[in-house]
């Protein structure tokens, strides 16, 4: 390709899941134009999200506390008041949500049915159809977005590279049908989703690669916690790709964990026993798996012959697996679920690089720390849109020019296929920088997802291994355990690194072992 069509918009989001339909819905009236990789509504993990929304909506419930478990599960490095400005803001998201048309599940008198789920110690988490919350929300904000006359869905538009100029962001270049085209705007706004396809184990979509984080560190954007990765404990252990989640809230009507014998085994592990954080209950299964012992998730008396009723998306992927989980446990597994870190963004959803925002997975906020609580993350891509959104409005338009920037990139832009190395990369992260790590293999990751970023035949692969390369560097760095980082070589938890962590591409570029940024993490 040696053309490019330019198309200008005010305010331009990449990713058309629960956070950039947000934002682009609180943006109106300006002109936004909504990229999306894929068919609308497909290929987005918002889409796929069985969990509900957290927020203090009953009468026993406070947003002080659920901002105290939000902080005890985050290990020590969730920003407070980050974690106060989210909690505060839920009830009136849910409020929101329910305007907009979303159809909670209610009891018998009309209020929400509020379950639980690991970490928290009130019920106040909200769903929709019984596990499939995040189609739900994603059904009344497509619908929302389509009939907002300032909102120009565009799908199957690959975001390829950042416009950037004079060090600030300008646009973004996109591969749309074939064709090369540069959407020239005053806000870019990145709501690309997480990094669980990188990981041969993932509840998410395969395509879910990281794309986001490549691009902002590309036009040199700060990354925060980018070691932190959340594995969901109980993903149906099938043989499928993408592994079929099998939701939280199970275990928040009473469902318990099995081992080989039919033993349950958590209560000798963590005083919530079955709601303990996730971070504990993946390593628990985990563990149990490298002993050889075949791990279960026992819902037949929480739940039983309710089964297709309350939760049918799970339902039905183990009906399609052989197993009736309403009479027989669930083989589970843990799976690459959730990333904590991200673009480095402020309290408004701020990149470090001047006209980027980041909002929902993408980005690191400081609510999550080192381990996400359940069902704050569709909670946190509503507050952060908001927010975004009105610093966007309230910013001053500018006036650079991005075309020369995107001409002298169109040749980058055809992206080949290469499923033969982008499974080799997913069988390394997945081996290496998994539920647990050791120096040893996250150097031979980084070793060799610096030669595939670099020697990669296409585009996609050489992000994924960049995205790899960037997550593996900051787990050998950060020499303990915490949350989601779990280093076997170092088991506990130092308290002079109860920190932040931060990466650009020229830390990595400059040293793979020890940069100048990431020294005061390890010294």
């Amino acid at each position: 390709m040696s053309t490019v069509d330019i198309r200008r918009t005010g305010a331009v989001v990449v990713g058309a899941g629960i956070g950039g339909l947000a934002t682009a819905l609180r943006l109106a009236p300006m002109p936004v134009t909504v990229l999306s990789a894929t068919s609308l509504g497909e290929g987005a993990a918002s889409a796929w999200a069985q969990g509900g929304i957290a927020a203090a909506w009953s009468a026993d419930d406070h947003p002080g506390l659920h901002a105290a478990d939000t902080l005890a599960a985050a290990g020590g490095i969730a920003d407070p008041a980050i974690v106060d400005t989210v909690t505060q803001a839920a009830p009136a998201c849910i409020e929101d949500l329910i305007a907009l048309g979303v159809c909670f599940d209610r009891g018998a008198d009309g209020s929400l049915r509020l379950g639980r789920e690991g970490g928290h110690h009130r019920h106040r988490i909200a769903h929709a159809a019984g596990d499939a919350t995040g189609s739900e929300i994603m059904r009344a904000l497509l619908v929302a977005a389509r009939r907002t006359p300032s909102i120009t869905l565009v799908e199957d538009a690959v975001a390829q590279e950042l416009a950037v100029v004079d060090g600030a962001a300008c646009g973004v270049i996109v591969r749309h049908r074939g064709a090369a085209v540069l959407f020239a705007a005053d806000a870019v706004v990145l709501a690309t989703g997480g990094l669980g396809g990188l990981y041969q184990h993932t509840s998410n979509p395969v395509t879910a690669r990281g794309r986001g984080l490549a691009l902002a560190a590309r036009a040199g954007a700060a990354l925060a916690d980018l070691e932190f990765v959340q594995f969901h404990p109980t993903a149906l252990d099938a043989g499928r790709d993408p592994m079929p989640l099998v939701t939280e809230a199970l275990r928040g009507e009473g469902a318990v964990l099995l081992d080989k014998t039919g033993a349950p085994f958590m209560a000798t592990l963590h005083p919530l026993a079955d709601l303990a954080p996730r971070d504990i209950v993946a390593r628990a299964v985990w563990r149990k798996q490298l002993a050889g012992d075949r791990v279960y998730l026992d819902a037949r008396q929480a739940v039983g012959a309710a089964f297709p009723m309350r939760f049918p998306t799970v339902y039905g992927a183990c009906r399609t697996a052989g197993v009736d989980p309403a009479t027989m446990p669930i083989p589970i597994a843990p799976a690459a679920h959730y990333h904590m870190g991200g673009v480095a963004v402020d309290a408004r959803g701020r990149s470090t690089v001047s006209g980027l925002w980041a909002v929902g997975e993408v980005a690191s906020t400081g609510l999550h720390g080192a381990n996400r609580l359940a069902s704050n993350s569709l909670l946190e891509a509503l507050v952060f849109g908001a927010r975004a959104a009105a610093d966007i409005a309230s910013a001053a338009p500018r006036t650079a020019s991005p075309q020369s920037a995107a001409r002298s990139r169109v040749a980058g832009v055809d992206d080949p296929h290469d499923p033969a190395g982008m499974a080799r990369l997913r069988r390394r992260m997945s081996a290496s920088v998994g539920v647990e790590r050791d120096a040893t293999g996250l150097r031979q990751a980084l070793d060799e997802l610096n030669t595939l970023r670099r020697t990669a035949s296409s585009r996609s692969l050489a992000d994924a291994a960049l995205v790899g390369a960037l997550v593996s560097a900051a787990a050998l760095r950060r020499r303990e355990s915490r949350g989601g980082h779990c280093r076997t070589d170092y088991p506990a938890s130092a308290p002079a690194l109860a920190r932040r962590s931060l990466l650009t591409l020229r830390d990595l570029d400059s040293s793979e072992t020890t940069t100048p940024r990431m020294k005061e993490i390890v010294s």
